[in-house]
C-alpha cells in the first residue's frame, strides 16, 4: 500500500524507524571507539578516518597502522556489497530482508563478543585484525541496510553530511531548520556512544561490542514489526 495512504500509521512508522537508526548511531560510536582505543587506532564504521589514517600512515607518520585500516576499508566494503545483493530486489523500507540483515548484524556483533571474553587480555595482533574485520563487516553491512531503509540524514555510521545539512539549513543560514532535530540527535549520539564505548573498555574489550548486539537484535526485532511486503 503506498505509503501516502497510510495516514497515521505511516508516520508513526518513519518516526519508529528514526527512532531506531538513531539507536543504531550510538551503537556505532560504541564500536568505533572500541576499534579505534582497543584495536590499535583503528575505525570500524568511520571509513573516512581509515582513509586519512592510511593516507598518513603511507607517509610514516607517528607510527600509525597500515594493515588495519585496510582490513577495515576491505571488509566493510564486502559487508555494503552483501547488503547490497540482498536488498537490491526489494522495495525501499523495512521488509523481511532488513530485519534479516540487521539481525544478522546483531548475530556476528555476538559472536565477536564472545570471541573476544575467552582470548586473553593481551589480544595477539592475529586476533586484533580479526576482530577489526568482523566489526568493520558489520557495520559495512549495517550502513548499507540502513541506506536502503532512507531515513532521511541518519546513515548510522557518519555524522559530516549530518552536520552540513545542519549549518547550511539552519536559519543562520538563512534556511528554516529543516530536519534539525534529528541532525543533532545523530550526533549527539555518535558522540555518546564514542564516550559510553570508552568507559565500557575500562571493563573488558568485549563489553562494547556486546552492548552494540544488544542495540542491533533489539532494533532488529522492533524494526520487524513494521515489515513491509516486499
Amino acid at each position: 500500500m503506498p505509503r501516502s495512504f497510510l495516514g497515521p500509521l505511516g508516520r508513526d512508522r518513519d518516526r519508529l524507524h528514526l527512532v531506531l537508526m538513531l539507536a543504531l548511531t550510538f551503537s556505532t560510536g560504541i564500536a568505533d571507539a572500541v576499534g579505534y582505543l582497543g584495536l590499535d587506532r583503528v575505525f570500524t564504521g568511520n571509513m573516512t578516518g581509515n582513509v586519512v589514517i592510511l593516507g598518513m600512515a603511507l607517509a610514516g607518520a607517528d607510527d600509525l597502522p597500515v594493515v588495519g585500516p585496510l582490513l577495515a576499508l576491505g571488509t566493510f566494503m564486502a559487508g555494503a556489497v552483501l547488503a547490497g545483493v540482498v536488498l537490491r530486489p526489494v522495495q525501499v523500507g523495512w521488509t523481511p530482508r532488513t530485519t534479516g540483515l540487521f539481525a544478522t548484524v546483531g548475530l556476528l556483533l555476538a559472536a565477536i563478543t564472545v570471541l573476544l571474553v575467552v582470548s586473553a587480555d593481551a589480544l595477539p595482533h592475529a586476533v586484533q585484525l580479526t576482530v577489526t574485520g568482523l566489526l568493520a563487516l558489520a557495520m559495512g553491512t549495517q550502513a548499507a541496510t540502513a541506506r536502503h531503509l532512507s531515513v532521511k540524514d541518519v546513515t548510522t555510521v557518519v555524522v559530516t553530511s549530518t552536520i552540513t545539512g545542519l549549518a547550511a539549513d539552519s536559519r543562520l543560514a538563512g534556511g528554516h531548520g529543516t530536519n534539525s532535530g534529528r541532525r543533532v540527535a545523530a550526533i549527539a549520539l555518535i558522540c555518546a556512544g564514542a564516550a559510553a564505548g570508552a568507559l565500557l573498555l575500562q571493563a573488558h574489550l568485549a563489553w562494547g561490542v556486546g552492548v552494540s548486539a544488544v542495540l542491533t537484535l533489539l532494533v532488529a526485532a522492533l524494526g520487524h514489526t513494521t515489515e513491509e511486503a516486499a
